[in-house]
């Protein structure tokens, strides 16, 4: 139940509760006051009876020994007392005052029924009026809520948004009340956390774009070495350090949000295969960690590089293609996450991996013993080390993945399944082309898998 329907709630039930216990304190307050009324004015008559009795005078008004006389008001005045008593047994309710004069009882009686019927409006005006109050109060109560609600939704999707990385995204501030001293402190902590992730990143792309020069040197320089065994692990070492230093560029430029998407209509197959011959060239230099999003090699598909056949086993990654189809989107980005998302899989699980092109959907599984938690709970996280099967990394590979989906506007989920391993999904569903574009629709239903 949200908050909205939690306030209104709470204001109507109030409002019922206290039209109930008023109507019931103006009840009770009625029937009381009226019976004293009545029973004060038949006494006084009852008084005047007696007197013109006692005097002489029969004015016919006065009950002498009636047997009616209701027992109570009967043992009260054989006590020697005067009293008024309200009978309501019969149909018709009776107010009796009566009194002893000499051996006898006088007595007086009246219909008590028009108080009875002043009772029964009087009733009926409280449930009006209690319904209209708690009606009122119900609306009054809706739009109380529906005003705070609306505050707090927008609060929340501020925040969502300064989340997800709108670094510029603030909250609107309105009214005096604790909402907005809410909103001014939320706002001070984007603020804060604004400037401190800019001054991070910055000096991390302008670290990376001073290395450049040196690094490009480096690994010149280890090219030119004598072949020999110390050569090759120095040009090793400096490839690692370019791939890094490249990484590391591309994270600041997603940062950065100003990339965009060169968009081209493609088979989903053919870009699944490519990313799979790019990863294989691949293999074997990434250098990230499971627990962050291991950094996957830095290969790259050649515009002239032969697509693999259906179900085509690249070194230990098998591809399956349960329902091909055309996708408009930019094929460079499709294969830098799914080799990014192939090279972890390889480096962090086991085999078999497999992926698996259904739809709009790329699903990329291993054998291994699967994302950890925090991956799971916040998504990849840069500069995260972990050990795994494949070593330690700097937790690159996957938040470029996830920064590359964002500029395609594509979905990437991670997820253990219950049978084991890891999975990964690349949703492209929202860039598939309707069947008939270009002469061409979805192909290949039914999956190909071939063995290892």
């Amino acid at each position: 139940m949200g908050l909205r329907a939690k306030i209104g709630i709470a204001i109507s039930a109030t409002a019922a509760v206290v039209a109930v216990l008023v109507g019931v304190l103006v009840h009770h307050r009625t029937v009381n006051a009226q019976l004293d009324l009545s029973g004060h004015t038949l006494d006084s008559r009852l008084q005047t009876t007696v007197q013109d009795r006692a005097a002489g005078i029969d004015t016919g008004r006065g009950l002498i020994n009636p047997k009616d006389l209701p027992g109570p008001l009967r043992a009260l005045v054989e006590g020697g007392r005067r009293g008024v008593y309200l009978e309501l047994g019969g149909r018709t309710p009776y107010l009796w005052a009566a009194t002893k004069l000499g051996p006898d009882i006088v007595a007086l009686k009246r219909p008590y029924d028009r108080e009875q019927q002043t009772v029964r409006a009087l009733d009926r005006m409280l449930w009006v009026a209690g319904a209209a109050g708690t009606g009122l109060g119900c609306v009054v109560g809706l739009l109380v809520a529906h005003r705070l609600g609306r505050r707090l939704t927008a609060s929340a999707a501020t925040a969502q948004r300064i989340a997800e990385g709108d670094l510029g995204a603030r909250l609107p501030r309105t009214g005096n009340d604790e909402i907005a001293q809410l909103t001014a402190a939320v706002n001070t902590m984007a603020e804060a956390l604004a400037g401190r992730l800019r001054a991070e990143r910055d000096v991390t792309a302008n670290i990376a774009h001073e290395l450049r020069t040196p690094v490009a040197g480096l690994v010149t320089a280890a090219g030119l070495l004598p072949p020999s065994r110390p050569a090759e692990m120095v040009q090793e070492r400096a490839a690692r350090v370019r791939g890094l230093m490249e990484d590391v560029l591309e994270v600041a430029r997603l940062d950065a949000r100003t990339e965009e998407a060169d968009r081209e209509v493609r088979p989903l197959g053919e870009l699944v295969r490519r990313a799979v011959s790019a990863s294989g060239q691949a293999g074997g230099q990434g250098a990230g960690a499971r627990a962050g999003g291991g950094t996957a090699g830095r290969g790259a598909s050649e515009p002239d590089r032969a697509a693999a056949g259906p179900g085509s086993v690249d070194g230990a990654v098998r591809v399956r293609v349960l329902a091909d189809g055309l996708v408009e989107t930019d094929p460079r980005r499709v294969e830098r996450i799914l080799v990014n998302l192939i090279s972890n899989a390889r480096r962090h699980g086991a085999e078999p991996v497999t992926v698996e092109v259904d739809g709009g959907l790329i699903r990329v599984r291993d054998a291994g013993p699967g994302f950890p938690e925090a991956l799971l709970a916040h998504g990849p996280q840069r500069f995260r080390t972990s050990g795994g099967r494949g070593g330690p990394g700097l937790g690159l590979g996957l938040t470029i993945a996830a920064g590359q989906a964002r500029v395609l506007g594509a979905g990437l989920r991670f997820a253990n399944p219950s049978a084991g391993g890891a999975q990964a999904t690349v949703d492209l569903r929202g860039a598939l082309c309707p069947v008939g574009d270009d002469g061409a629709g979805e192909t290949g239903a039914g999956g190909a898998a071939d063995g290892r």
